[in-house]
C-alpha cells in the first residue's frame, strides 16, 4: 500500500510539472516569472485517474516506455482534443512551422487537417508536386507509403509527408466520385512558395492569385499592383484577385491585402478568453487600384486568411465575392514557445467580418454561385448559315486591317473560357460593370 500511494505522488507531482510548464510558458512569453498555480481548483480525482494509468503503462505494457514519451504523448492528446487546430510541436515540429511561414520547407506542398481519423487536403499549394499530381481539395487520405493514416496524428502524418527532396512517397486517396481509392507517386521537393503572382488577363484588366498568406505577402502584393499598372500604361479598369485553394497563413498579410484595397473601415475583429486575444483591425485611407471593380474567387479550399479578405471586401461592399463556398475556419492560433525548445500552438481566438460574421463552420458564401464545370471545344463542322461576308460582290469593311487582331484577341478569349471557367466569368462581370460605370 505504502508503495502504491508514492507511486501516486510521484506520479502527481510530474503531472504538476507538466501543469506548471505549459502555463507557465504563457507567462514566460511575456516576462521571466512562472504564473502561479491555484491548487483548489485542480482536478485531483481525474489527476488521480490519469497517474494510475500512467502506472499501469509503465509497469503492464508489452515493451518499456519512457517517462518522456508518455508525458509527451499525454500533452499532445490534452492539445489534440480541444480542436483539430491546437497541437504539440516538438523543437522540429517547431522550426518547420516558422520556415512554412516564410515560404520556403521541405515536403510535399500540401495543406491537410484531419478528419474522422483521416488526413483531408484543405488545398494543394501552387507549383508544389502536390498541386503537379493532381491532389484536390477534398481528397481524403487514408495511407501514406504502407501505413494506414488512421489513428495517426496529423504531426506525425505531416512529419510523414515530409523528407529529403527527390525521395519518393506514396499517398492513397479516397475522392468523392472515383469508386476505387487513388494511388499517386510523390517525389518531394523544397517548397519555395511565391505568394503573390499576376498578369494582365487584357487591356485594362489585372489578374492577382494569391496561394497562401505569408510575412511578405503584403509586399508581394503591392509590388505586383505597380507592376500591373505600369504594364497596362494607365490605372486599371478592373481586377480579379484569385484566393482559390489559398489555406490561410499569418492574420496580419490578411489585413495587409483587406487594407490595399479599402479606404476605411473595419477589416476583422477577434474575441477569445484572455486580454491580448481581442483585436481590431482598421483601413488606412488609400485605395491602390483606386476603387476599379473588384471580383474575388474562392472555393472550398479558401480557408482562414483567404476568409478573412473575401469577408472584410464582401462586407465593405468593396467586391463581388464568385464562385464556390469557402472552408469555414475561423479560429486564430496563437503559437507559444515553451522553456524546452518545444511550442504550443493553441486556438486563442475566434475572428470576425466587420458585419460580425463568424466563419466559424459556416464559410463565406459568394454573391455569385459557380459550379465546378469542364468545358470542351465542340467540332461544330461547316455552318449551313450564310452571313454578309459569304455573299458575292459584298463591300468591304474598311477597318479589314484590325481583323487579324480581333482574331487573336478571340483565340486567347476561348482559351481562357476552355482552361479557367471561373476566371472567365470573372472577367465578364468585370467588363459589365466597367461599362455601367462609364
Amino acid at each position: 500500500m505504502l508503495k502504491k500511494k508514492a507511486i501516486f505522488i510521484l506520479s502527481l507531482g510530474i503531472m504538476l510539472g507538466v501543469f506548471i510548464g505549459v502555463c507557465g510558458s504563457v507567462a514566460a512569453d511575456k516576462s521571466t516569472s512562472v504564473a502561479p498555480i491555484d491548487t483548489d481548483t485542480l482536478p485531483y480525482e481525474d489527476l488521480r485517474t490519469f497517474t494510475e494509468i500512467f502506472g499501469r503503462i509503465k509497469r503492464d505494457y508489452v515493451e518499456p516506455v519512457s517517462d518522456k514519451k508518455l508525458l509527451e504523448d499525454a500533452v499532445r492528446g490534452m492539445l489534440s482534443g480541444l480542436d483539430p487546430h491546437s497541437a504539440y510541436l516538438v523543437a522540429e515540429e517547431y522550426q518547420e512551422l516558422k520556415e512554412g511561414t516564410t515560404g520556403q520547407f521541405g515536403g510535399l506542398g500540401i495543406e491537410v487537417t484531419m478528419e474522422n481519423g483521416f488526413i483531408k487536403v484543405v488545398s494543394p499549394i501552387d507549383d508544389t508536386p502536390a498541386q503537379k499530381a493532381g491532389i484536390k481539395t477534398g481528397d481524403l487520405i487514408i495511407k501514406l507509403d504502407d501505413k494506414p493514416v488512421k489513428g495517426m496524428s496529423l504531426n506525425d502524418a505531416v512529419k510523414l509527408m515530409r523528407g529529403e527532396p527527390n525521395s519518393k512517397i506514396v499517398l492513397t486517396i479516397v475522392r468523392e466520385g472515383l469508386e476505387a481509392p487513388l494511388k499517386l507517386t510523390l517525389a518531394r521537393d523544397i517548397i519555395k512558395v511565391k505568394s503573390v503572382k499576376s498578369r494582365l488577363l487584357e487591356k485594362g484588366y489585372g489578374y492577382l492569385r494569391i496561394s497562401s498568406f505569408q510575412s511578405g505577402t503584403g509586399e508581394g502584393l503591392r509590388e505586383s499592383l505597380a507592376s500591373l499598372k505600369k504594364e497596362n500604361g494607365a490605372p486599371l479598369r478592373g481586377l480579379v484577385l484569385d484566393l482559390r485553394n489559398n489555406p490561410g497563413g499569418v492574420l496580419n498579410a490578411a489585413v495587409e491585402v483587406s487594407d490595399a484595397f479599402l479606404k476605411s473601415g473595419l477589416i476583422v475583429y477577434t474575441e477569445g478568453r484572455i486580454e491580448n486575444s481581442e483585436m481590431r483591425f482598421n483601413a488606412s485611407p488609400d485605395d491602390l487600384i483606386d476603387e476599379a471593380p473588384m471580383v474575388v474567387l474562392i472555393n472550398g479550399g479558401s480557408a482562414s486568411a483567404s476568409e478573412i479578405v473575401a469577408g472584410a471586401l464582401q462586407d465593405q461592399k468593396r467586391a463581388v465575392i464568385m464562385g464556390e463556398k469557402s472552408f469555414g475556419k475561423g479560429s486564430v492560433q496563437t503559437i507559444l514557445p515553451t522553456s524546452n525548445g518545444a511550442a504550443v500552438k493553441l486556438t486563442t481566438a475566434r475572428y470576425f467580418t466587420p458585419s460580425g460574421r463568424s466563419i466559424q463552420a459556416e464559410g463565406i458564401e459568394p454573391d455569385i454561385a459557380l459550379a465546378r464545370v469542364k468545358l470542351e471545344n465542340i467540332d461544330k463542322g461547316e455552318s449551313l448559315s450564310i452571313k454578309e461576308a459569304d455573299l458575292s460582290g459584298h463591300l468591304q469593311n474598311a477597318t479589314v486591317a484590325n481583323k487579324a487582331k480581333k482574331e487573336g484577341q478571340d483565340k486567347e478569349k476561348e482559351k481562357l473560357d476552355i482552361e479557367d471557367y471561373s476566371l472567365h466569368e470573372a472577367l465578364n462581370l468585370l467588363k459589365g460593370i466597367s461599362i455601367i460605370k462609364k
